[in-house]
């Protein structure tokens, strides 16, 4: 996608892009689909595909809430997204990812250095992490069903920041089951936002977190999967 018809899009949903950040986008592409080769970070091969359905359908987080100048926690980012998508568009943000495989790790560290950009990048499971009730956002693409993903997520939000979980357009069978766990971790939903990509419609569920979430919780992965809350 070429930088003209990028910039429009993110125009679109009220995001300037300046040259030097389409820069950024196309070597991070270019790597992407490189390391592409030899492991598996994404099924789009095709560099078009790679800027919509991944960098603008990770750019439309802004519609759930402006990350600007936010403590932002990315969990099982993969090869980046959204958080790294972010970090671009938004070089303010103080951005931790976790993603429980080191070779995605490596990838992520060989990228940001590529892109010269500072992020906190750590190999660990999301129940293993010791920040609690600690960042104003935590988001997640493409982890989990949301029974699951609020469990893993929302403890780690400060009383007053916001879960974001970018989701599909059948998201009422999914928030039904997860009523519970967004009441348990201390957290209400608080708006959810539909848009579409390349003619699929996608949501973004936000949730804010309304009390400090008990420390039991996350808990084993293991007990998560096998008894969702």
């Amino acid at each position: 996608m070429d930088e003209t018809t990028f910039r429009e899009k993110l125009a679109a949903i009220d995001i300037p892009l300046s040259t030097s950040q389409y820069e950024q986008f196309a070597l991070y592409c270019t790597m992407l689909l490189s390391w592409n080769e030899t492991m598996n970070l994404t099924a789009i091969t095709e560099r078009d595909m790679v800027f919509e359905k991944h960098f603008y359908d990770a750019a439309h987080f802004v519609k759930a809430v402006n990350p600007n100048h936010s403590s932002i926690l990315d969990i099982g980012s993969g090869a980046g997204f959204p958080g790294i998508v972010l970090k671009i568009l938004f070089p303010s943000i103080q951005l931790t990812i976790i993603d429980a495989t080191k070779k995605r790790i490596k990838f992520l560290q060989a990228l940001c250095e590529a892109l010269s950009i500072d992020v906190t990048l750590r190999h660990e499971r999301a129940e293993m992490h010791a920040l609690k009730n600690h960042y104003d956002i935590v988001t997640a693409r493409a982890v989990a069903e949301l029974n699951i993903l609020v469990e893993l997520c929302v403890p780690f939000v400060k009383v007053g920041g916001v879960f974001v979980a970018f989701k599909g357009d059948r998201v009422d069978e999914e928030m039904a089951k997860a009523k519970q766990a967004v009441r348990l971790t201390g957290a209400r939903i608080d708006q959810n936002v539909f848009y579409k990509i390349h003619d699929r419609t996608r949501s973004l569920l936000r949730f804010e977190k309304v009390q400090p979430t008990a420390s039991k919780y996350p808990r084993a992965f293991s007990k998560i999967k096998k008894s969702p809350l």
